[in-house]
Formats: C-alpha cells, structure tokens, sequence
C-alpha cells in the first residue's frame, strides 16, 4: 500500500477503534493509533500462524482493528 492508503487506513482504523474502546483523540491520534494497530495486529496474527495486513480489504481492517484496540489498551494501563 501506498503511503496514502496507510494514512487513509490508519484514519478509519483508529476512528472506529476509538469509537469501540470509548475515547477519542483528534484525526493524527486516529491515524497514528491505526497504523501502529496494524502493525501490532500483523505481529498478533503471525504469531498465531496467519498472515497479517495484507492490503486494503476487510480482513486487514479487522486485523488492524485487534492491534488497534490492544494497543489502547496497553496504553490505558501504562498511564495508570
């Protein structure tokens, strides 16, 4: 993927994260917390076996959608 369909990516990724994990940050949060999701959620998935962000489709969303919500979660945590 281009750099441009990453960002793209990242923005709808981390909006919808933000949107499931309740909180919300500003569109660079969004897009940031997206691409990193994606790639904790590929690190996930080939931990497991499966492959990971392959391309703009539903299953790297949702791949990308497991980092995305891990990684705010991890981040809850650290701050408290």
């Amino acid at each position: 993927m281009g750099i441009i369909l990453w960002i793209i990516f990242g923005a709808l990724v981390g909006w919808i994260a933000s949107l499931i994990m309740g909180g919300g940050g500003g569109l660079v949060s969004d897009i940031v917390v997206g691409i990193i999701g994606a790639v904790i959620g590929g690190f996930i998935m080939s931990f497991i076996g499966e492959s990971g962000v392959v391309g703009f489709d539903l299953y790297s969303f949702l791949v990308a959608l497991l980092g995305a919500c891990v990684l705010i979660i991890i981040v809850r945590a650290v701050r408290r």
